[in-house]
Protein backbone atom coordinates (compact mmCIF):
# COMPACT_ATOMS: atom_id res chain seq x y z
CA UNK A 1 0.00 0.00 0.00
CA UNK A 2 1.33 3.32 -1.10
CA UNK A 3 0.30 6.41 1.55
CA UNK A 4 1.15 9.80 2.27
CA UNK A 5 1.64 10.99 5.79
CA UNK A 6 1.48 15.04 6.87
CA UNK A 7 3.25 15.96 9.70
CA UNK A 8 6.05 14.71 11.64
CA UNK A 9 6.05 16.15 14.94
CA UNK A 10 6.83 13.25 17.76
CA UNK A 11 3.96 11.26 17.42
CA UNK A 12 3.73 11.57 13.31
CA UNK A 13 7.66 10.54 12.54
CA UNK A 14 6.85 7.68 15.03
CA UNK A 15 4.04 6.52 13.12
CA UNK A 16 5.55 7.12 9.42
CA UNK A 17 8.29 5.21 10.33
CA UNK A 18 6.78 2.09 11.86
CA UNK A 19 4.54 2.10 7.78
CA UNK A 20 7.71 2.42 6.37
CA UNK A 21 9.49 -0.51 8.55
CA UNK A 22 6.47 -2.39 7.83
CA UNK A 23 6.83 -2.39 3.91
CA UNK A 24 4.61 0.93 3.05
CA UNK A 25 5.68 2.97 0.66
CA UNK A 26 5.34 6.82 2.24
CA UNK A 27 5.53 9.89 0.97
CA UNK A 28 6.15 12.50 3.96
CA UNK A 29 5.63 16.33 3.92
CA UNK A 30 5.97 18.79 6.76
CA UNK A 31 5.82 22.40 6.84
CA UNK A 32 9.17 22.61 7.96
CA UNK A 33 10.89 20.07 5.34
CA UNK A 34 14.36 19.60 6.93
CA UNK A 35 12.11 17.02 9.40
CA UNK A 36 11.86 14.88 5.84
CA UNK A 37 15.03 13.92 6.09
CA UNK A 38 15.32 10.95 8.36
CA UNK A 39 12.55 9.46 6.61
CA UNK A 40 13.94 9.86 3.31
CA UNK A 41 17.06 8.32 4.73
CA UNK A 42 14.77 4.84 5.41
CA UNK A 43 12.67 4.99 2.04
CA UNK A 44 10.26 7.65 2.08
CA UNK A 45 9.76 10.06 -1.16
CA UNK A 46 9.52 13.98 -0.05
CA UNK A 47 7.25 16.14 -1.35
CA UNK A 48 6.87 19.57 -1.35
CA UNK A 49 3.47 20.41 -0.56
CA UNK A 50 0.18 18.71 1.00
CA UNK A 51 -1.05 19.29 -2.35
CA UNK A 52 1.46 17.34 -3.99
CA UNK A 53 1.27 14.09 -1.43
CA UNK A 54 -2.96 13.50 -2.03
CA UNK A 55 -2.25 13.88 -5.84
CA UNK A 56 0.46 10.82 -5.80
CA UNK A 57 -1.25 8.66 -3.11
CA UNK A 58 -4.98 7.44 -2.88
CA UNK A 59 -4.70 7.24 0.71
CA UNK A 60 -3.41 10.42 2.78
CA UNK A 61 -2.91 10.67 6.85
CA UNK A 62 -1.97 13.49 8.73
CA UNK A 63 -1.27 14.17 12.29
CA UNK A 64 -1.58 17.84 13.13
CA UNK A 65 -0.88 19.77 16.20
CA UNK A 66 -4.02 21.64 16.67
CA UNK A 67 -7.35 22.67 14.66
CA UNK A 68 -5.32 25.80 13.34
CA UNK A 69 -2.78 23.68 11.85
CA UNK A 70 -5.17 21.00 10.64
CA UNK A 71 -7.35 23.46 8.97
CA UNK A 72 -4.37 25.35 7.24
CA UNK A 73 -3.12 21.78 5.88
CA UNK A 74 -6.73 21.33 4.17
CA UNK A 75 -7.31 24.84 3.46
CA UNK A 76 -4.70 26.51 2.65
CA UNK A 77 -2.26 27.17 -0.16
CA UNK A 78 -1.25 23.89 -2.04
CA UNK A 79 -3.77 22.45 0.30
CA UNK A 80 -5.70 18.88 0.33
CA UNK A 81 -8.78 20.71 -0.71
CA UNK A 82 -7.35 22.30 -4.06
CA UNK A 83 -6.50 18.63 -5.36
CA UNK A 84 -8.36 15.97 -3.24
CA UNK A 85 -10.42 13.87 -6.04
CA UNK A 86 -13.10 11.40 -6.37
CA UNK A 87 -11.89 7.93 -4.65
CA UNK A 88 -8.86 9.60 -2.46
CA UNK A 89 -9.37 9.20 1.22
CA UNK A 90 -8.14 11.79 3.94
CA UNK A 91 -7.46 10.20 7.24
CA UNK A 92 -6.79 13.07 9.79
CA UNK A 93 -5.12 11.40 12.94
CA UNK A 94 -5.16 15.32 15.04
CA UNK A 95 -6.16 15.78 18.06
CA UNK A 96 -9.25 18.32 17.31
CA UNK A 97 -12.30 19.39 18.09
CA UNK A 98 -15.23 17.78 16.18
CA UNK A 99 -16.34 20.74 14.83
CA UNK A 100 -13.07 21.08 12.99
CA UNK A 101 -13.28 17.41 11.79
CA UNK A 102 -16.71 18.15 10.53
CA UNK A 103 -15.63 21.28 8.45
CA UNK A 104 -12.88 19.32 7.17
CA UNK A 105 -15.12 16.25 6.15
CA UNK A 106 -17.64 18.45 4.32
CA UNK A 107 -15.08 19.83 2.09
CA UNK A 108 -13.39 16.56 1.83
CA UNK A 109 -16.84 14.74 0.87
CA UNK A 110 -17.68 17.72 -1.42
CA UNK A 111 -14.83 16.99 -3.87
CA UNK A 112 -15.29 13.42 -4.11
CA UNK A 113 -13.29 12.37 -1.75
CA UNK A 114 -13.22 10.16 1.97
CA UNK A 115 -12.80 11.25 5.16
CA UNK A 116 -11.77 9.13 8.98
CA UNK A 117 -11.03 11.19 11.64
CA UNK A 118 -8.72 9.15 13.77
CA UNK A 119 -7.76 10.12 16.69
CA UNK A 120 -4.75 8.08 19.03
CA UNK A 121 -4.12 7.55 22.62
CA UNK A 122 -1.04 7.18 23.44
CA UNK A 123 2.33 8.76 22.89
CA UNK A 124 5.86 8.30 21.95
CA UNK A 125 7.05 5.08 22.63
CA UNK A 126 3.44 3.63 22.03
CA UNK A 127 3.99 5.33 18.57
CA UNK A 128 7.01 3.77 17.86
CA UNK A 129 6.01 -0.02 19.32
CA UNK A 130 2.96 0.21 17.04
CA UNK A 131 0.77 0.14 20.31
CA UNK A 132 -1.44 3.47 19.64
CA UNK A 133 -5.22 2.86 20.01
CA UNK A 134 -6.97 4.54 17.24
CA UNK A 135 -10.41 6.39 17.69
CA UNK A 136 -11.80 6.21 14.00
CA UNK A 137 -14.95 7.82 12.87
CA UNK A 138 -16.20 8.68 9.57
CA UNK A 139 -16.25 6.89 5.85
CA UNK A 140 -16.29 3.29 7.40
CA UNK A 141 -15.34 1.72 3.76
CA UNK A 142 -12.57 4.08 4.17
CA UNK A 143 -12.10 2.76 7.55
CA UNK A 144 -11.86 -0.91 6.31
CA UNK A 145 -9.46 -0.05 3.24
CA UNK A 146 -6.97 1.78 5.72
CA UNK A 147 -6.88 -1.00 8.70
CA UNK A 148 -4.19 -2.97 7.34
CA UNK A 149 -2.10 0.66 8.20
CA UNK A 150 -4.12 0.97 11.37
CA UNK A 151 -2.90 -2.77 12.30
CA UNK A 152 0.98 -1.28 11.80
CA UNK A 153 0.26 1.63 14.03
CA UNK A 154 -1.89 0.45 16.84
CA UNK A 155 -2.88 -1.94 19.17
CA UNK A 156 -6.73 -1.62 18.42
CA UNK A 157 -8.84 0.31 16.26
CA UNK A 158 -12.23 1.48 17.26
CA UNK A 159 -14.47 2.68 14.48
CA UNK A 160 -16.96 5.04 16.47
CA UNK A 161 -19.74 6.09 14.05
CA UNK A 162 -20.12 9.64 12.49
CA UNK A 163 -17.69 11.91 11.99
CA UNK A 164 -17.28 14.06 15.78
CA UNK A 165 -17.62 10.93 17.80
CA UNK A 166 -13.55 9.92 17.04
CA UNK A 167 -12.39 13.67 17.82
CA UNK A 168 -15.14 13.48 21.22
CA UNK A 169 -13.79 10.67 22.51
CA UNK A 170 -10.01 11.34 21.96
CA UNK A 171 -10.71 14.88 24.43
CA UNK A 172 -12.46 12.88 27.09
CA UNK A 173 -9.47 10.61 27.17
CA UNK A 174 -7.09 13.44 27.29
CA UNK A 175 -9.50 14.91 29.56
CA UNK A 176 -9.12 12.58 32.30
CA UNK A 177 -5.49 11.80 31.74
CA UNK A 178 -5.11 15.58 32.19
CA UNK A 179 -6.84 15.23 35.35
CA UNK A 180 -5.28 12.16 36.77
CA UNK A 181 -1.70 13.88 35.92
CA UNK A 182 -2.39 17.09 38.10
CA UNK A 183 -3.27 14.58 41.07
CA UNK A 184 -0.68 12.63 40.67
CA UNK A 185 2.16 15.42 41.03
CA UNK A 186 0.27 16.82 43.86
CA UNK A 187 0.36 13.02 45.41
CA UNK A 188 4.26 13.11 44.69
CA UNK A 189 4.79 16.67 46.14
CA UNK A 190 2.72 15.61 48.98
CA UNK A 191 4.31 12.20 50.15
CA UNK A 192 7.67 14.32 49.66
CA UNK A 193 6.97 17.57 51.76
CA UNK A 194 5.34 14.83 54.31
CA UNK A 195 8.79 13.35 55.05
CA UNK A 196 7.69 10.07 52.93
CA UNK A 197 10.00 8.74 50.25
CA UNK A 198 8.05 9.46 46.65
CA UNK A 199 9.56 6.31 44.73
CA UNK A 200 7.97 4.23 47.75
CA UNK A 201 4.72 5.85 47.05
CA UNK A 202 5.23 4.47 43.27
CA UNK A 203 5.44 1.03 44.87
CA UNK A 204 2.62 1.20 46.66
CA UNK A 205 0.55 2.56 44.30
CA UNK A 206 1.65 0.19 41.63
CA UNK A 207 0.35 -2.80 43.77
CA UNK A 208 -3.27 -1.07 43.99
CA UNK A 209 -6.59 -0.71 42.67
CA UNK A 210 -4.67 2.54 40.86
CA UNK A 211 -2.19 1.07 39.51
CA UNK A 212 -1.84 2.34 35.84
CA UNK A 213 1.12 2.17 33.29
CA UNK A 214 1.27 6.36 33.50
CA UNK A 215 2.00 6.55 36.86
CA UNK A 216 4.00 3.48 36.29
CA UNK A 217 6.43 4.94 33.35
CA UNK A 218 6.17 9.02 34.42
CA UNK A 219 6.66 8.87 38.38
CA UNK A 220 10.36 7.84 38.14
CA UNK A 221 11.41 10.38 35.79
CA UNK A 222 8.87 13.29 37.42
CA UNK A 223 10.90 12.55 40.64
CA UNK A 224 14.51 13.05 39.16
CA UNK A 225 13.06 16.30 37.64
CA UNK A 226 13.37 14.78 34.12
CA UNK A 227 10.33 15.30 31.38
CA UNK A 228 11.93 14.54 28.32
CA UNK A 229 8.73 14.93 25.90
CA UNK A 230 6.56 12.20 25.11
CA UNK A 231 3.74 14.14 24.84
CA UNK A 232 4.10 18.11 25.10
CA UNK A 233 2.82 19.67 27.62
CA UNK A 234 1.24 22.36 25.42
CA UNK A 235 -0.63 19.96 23.46
CA UNK A 236 -2.26 18.60 26.88
CA UNK A 237 -3.03 21.80 27.78
CA UNK A 238 -4.86 21.97 24.41
CA UNK A 239 -6.87 19.19 24.77
CA UNK A 240 -7.98 20.57 28.27
CA UNK A 241 -9.45 23.73 26.83
CA UNK A 242 -11.02 21.51 24.15
CA UNK A 243 -12.84 19.21 26.24
CA UNK A 244 -14.03 22.07 28.78
CA UNK A 245 -15.91 23.75 25.70
CA UNK A 246 -17.40 20.20 24.51
CA UNK A 247 -18.03 20.49 28.43
CA UNK A 248 -19.86 23.78 27.80
CA UNK A 249 -21.62 22.67 24.88
CA UNK A 250 -23.22 19.37 26.57
CA UNK A 251 -24.09 21.30 30.02
CA UNK A 252 -21.57 18.64 31.87
CA UNK A 253 -19.70 20.90 35.21
CA UNK A 254 -16.24 20.07 34.98
CA UNK A 255 -14.46 21.55 37.92
CA UNK A 256 -11.49 19.09 38.61
CA UNK A 257 -11.19 19.48 34.48
CA UNK A 258 -11.39 22.98 34.91
CA UNK A 259 -8.59 22.92 37.62
CA UNK A 260 -6.35 20.81 36.02
CA UNK A 261 -6.44 23.02 32.98
CA UNK A 262 -5.70 26.16 34.88
CA UNK A 263 -2.14 24.13 35.97
CA UNK A 264 -1.13 23.39 33.02
CA UNK A 265 -2.03 26.98 31.52
CA UNK A 266 0.27 28.38 34.59
CA UNK A 267 3.04 25.49 33.36
CA UNK A 268 3.04 27.00 30.00
CA UNK A 269 3.25 30.59 31.64
CA UNK A 270 6.53 29.34 33.06
CA UNK A 271 8.23 27.87 30.13
CA UNK A 272 7.24 24.70 30.38
CA UNK A 273 5.04 23.48 27.15
CA UNK A 274 7.50 21.93 24.85
CA UNK A 275 8.27 19.61 28.02
CA UNK A 276 6.45 16.30 29.01
CA UNK A 277 3.31 17.23 30.38
CA UNK A 278 4.30 15.36 33.74
CA UNK A 279 6.00 18.87 33.55
CA UNK A 280 2.81 20.26 35.55
CA UNK A 281 4.23 18.49 38.95
CA UNK A 282 7.70 21.36 38.58
CA UNK A 283 4.63 24.02 39.27
CA UNK A 284 3.05 22.11 42.31
CA UNK A 285 6.26 21.62 43.85
CA UNK A 286 7.48 25.19 42.79
CA UNK A 287 4.91 26.66 45.79
CA UNK A 288 7.15 26.89 48.77
CA UNK A 289 5.58 25.44 52.11
CA UNK A 290 4.88 28.51 54.43
CA UNK A 291 7.83 29.49 57.07
CA UNK A 292 7.20 28.19 60.81
CA UNK A 293 5.93 31.16 62.98
CA UNK A 294 7.49 30.40 66.57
Amino acid sequence: MEVGFLGLGIMGKAIAMNLLRHGFKVTVWNRTLSKCDELAEHGASVAQTPAAVVTKCKYTFAMLSDPSAALAVVFGKDGIVEHVSGGKGYIDMSTVDAATSSKISEAITKKGGYFLEAPVSGSKKPAEDGQLVILAAGEQALYDEVLPAFNVIGKKSFYLGQVGNGAKMKLVVNMIMGSMMNAFSEGLVLAGRSGLDPSVLLDILDLGAIANPMFRMKGPTMIQGSHPPAFPLKHQQKDMRLALSLGDDTSVSMPVAAAANEAFKKARSMGLGELDFSAVYEIVKAVEPPSQIS
